[in-house]
């Protein structure tokens, strides 16, 4: 159980800081001046990452929950295969449904489609190699 929160809180901070990497680069900037209009002019730092950490916690449970069913025989196969499933479902559909939505350079989508997959990954391979399902109840 202390595990579990201990790497939850870990993989809050990671995805805080990959977030903050991965958005506020000058490359992110330019990329995503196409927002600029709706765009907020400051970021609301403690909720985002409180939010963050949420989803840390969010996504190594459901990790866990889903561990025995995952595909690979070690839990870095397991984490990779967590990471790229997590990938899909929040990035990839995300940024599909922004290009259907908006009027959104393809070079933009991709970087959100890279950028998510980068991210998805390190915290599945975290979660891989840190945690295995019978560690949530001790």
């Amino acid at each position: 159980m202390w595990n579990y929160i201990l790497i939850s809180i870990i993989s809050g901070v990671i995805f805080a800081i990959l977030d903050g990497l991965l958005n506020a680069n000058p490359l992110a900037q330019r990329l995503f001046a196409v927002y600029q209009p709706i765009a907020r002019t400051s970021i609301n730092m403690v909720a985002g990452i409180l939010i963050d950490l949420c989803y840390g916690f969010a996504l190594a449970g459901l990790f866990l929950l889903l561990y025995n069913s995952l595909p690979g025989s070690s839990g870095l196969l397991k984490g990779l295969s967590f990471g790229l499933i997590v990938w899909f479902l929040r990035v990839v559909m995300y940024a599909l449904s922004q290009w259907m939505t908006f009027n959104i350079p393809g070079k933009t989508i991709i970087y959100i489609i890279l950028s998510g997959l980068l991210e998805m990954l390190v915290l599945g391979v975290l979660y891989g190699l840190t945690l295995t399902p019978w560690e949530i109840i001790q």
